[in-house]
């Protein structure tokens, strides 16, 4: 029986159901969290439209992206984002269905009428990556969406190993936790107001911003229907002192939302749950755990003493803990290749990247 390969949207009304959507997905080389149905789920509840296509040979998906639109003000139009995607081979054997695929794309992001597609593909930095988007019309953009460079670590090691390749005082501080009584438990719906709150805090400390209360809230309630997802809290004498939560799908695990309070610090909570979380993670069968994101800054630059790389500009103010936080844990560091953006209208196109960098300042 020959099979004869198709391209077919989630607007149509026999196309895949989510569980056939997740489960394709995950085969894919490069399938990730970002494009799980429920992500997409997720972000519909603000402001996104998430619409999915697929190349299909029988039963198997060969290439897939979830594009998210969003309606730009006072406009009919909108723009586009396919975040961790498209899930294409780059290679001869499978040209056809990313051919195809990217053909779809284009001609569903003009009829909804897109600006623009941002792509931000889960490939490593490479030429070969690069000089493949550029063939295909997609240029460099600066508004990346996702963290550029990443740590991950390898969990088919067994635990002493994680251990082992931990640098030294990051090991220390995770068996210092448990030696001066900080305990980690798994919360629930009913933590996420505590949770939030320590968001809160950490956002005025750092000085970055946090998403609503809602949002966290859903994405709780939306991955946890899946048992896809750990709010785990650091304690001490019975108070909440740091909680994360990190996120299981396939075989990957992702660290990706995090706050601290100021009390008890010297007790080094987030170390012990970041260790929690990696164990939570090999439990469910994850083979990486994935820290979601470092400075952007090659690790040669920084050098042995990183004030002396804040001080001279390598690393911006402030990052130097989070850097130094991340890169204790050992694993390996990843860097992408970054955000591709395929303009349909190049003077609005300006205008909106004229507004997205002012809003980033």
């Amino acid at each position: 029986m020959v099979c004869i390969m198709r391209i077919c949207s989630s607007a149509e009304q026999d196309f895949l159901s989510p569980q056939e959507w997740d489960e394709g997905v995950k085969r894919l080389p490069t399938g990730h969290l970002l494009q799980s149905w429920t992500w997409g789920e997720f972000k519909a509840r603000f402001g996104w439209q998430p619409l999915r296509i697929a190349a299909i040979e029988g039963n198997s998906i060969l290439a897939a992206a979830q594009v998210l639109f969003r309606p730009l003000p006072a406009s009919r139009l909108t723009t586009a984002y396919i975040p961790k995607g498209p899930l294409v081979h780059r290679c001869p054997p499978l040209a056809a269905p990313t051919a195809a695929l990217l053909s779809a794309l284009h001609d569903i992001c003009r009829r909804k009428r897109a600006l623009s597609l941002k792509v931000e593909p889960d490939w490593e930095d490479g030429t070969e990556e690069h000089n493949w988007l550029l063939a295909r019309g997609f240029a460099p953009s600066e508004q990346t969406v996702q963290p550029r460079r990443t740590v991950v670590i390898d969990l088919t090691l067994g635990e002493e190993a994680i251990l082992a390749q931990m640098k030294s005082k990051t090991r220390y501080n995770v068996r210092l936790a448990q030696r001066k009584g900080i305990s980690v438990r798994l919360g629930t719906a009913d933590d996420l107001l505590t949770f939030y709150e320590l968001l809160k805090a950490t956002g005025q400390r750092a000085g970055f911003g946090i998403h609503t209360q809602a949002y966290y809230a859903q994405a709780w309630h939306l991955f946890a229907a899946q048992d896809a997802i750990a709010l785990l809290l650091a304690q001490y004498e019975g108070k909440t002192l740091a909680a994360i939560m990190a996120f299981a799908w396939g075989r990957k695990a992702w660290y990706m939302y995090g706050a601290s309070s100021d009390e008890e610090r010297q007790r080094m909570p987030t170390y012990l749950l970041q260790w929690e979380a990696m164990r939570w993670a090999r439990a469910r069968g994850c083979e990486t755990y994935d820290l979601w994101g470092i400075p952007d800054v090659d690790e040669s630059k920084i050098g042995p003493h990183i004030a002396d790389a804040e001080e001279h500009g390598v690393l911006s103010t402030g990052m130097g803990g989070l850097y130094r936080f991340k890169r204790g844990f050992g694993g390996r560091e990843i860097r992408y290749v970054g955000a591709y953006d395929y303009v349909y209208s190049k003077p609005l196109y300006r205008l909106l990247t004229a507004v997205w960098n002012w809003r980033r300042r």
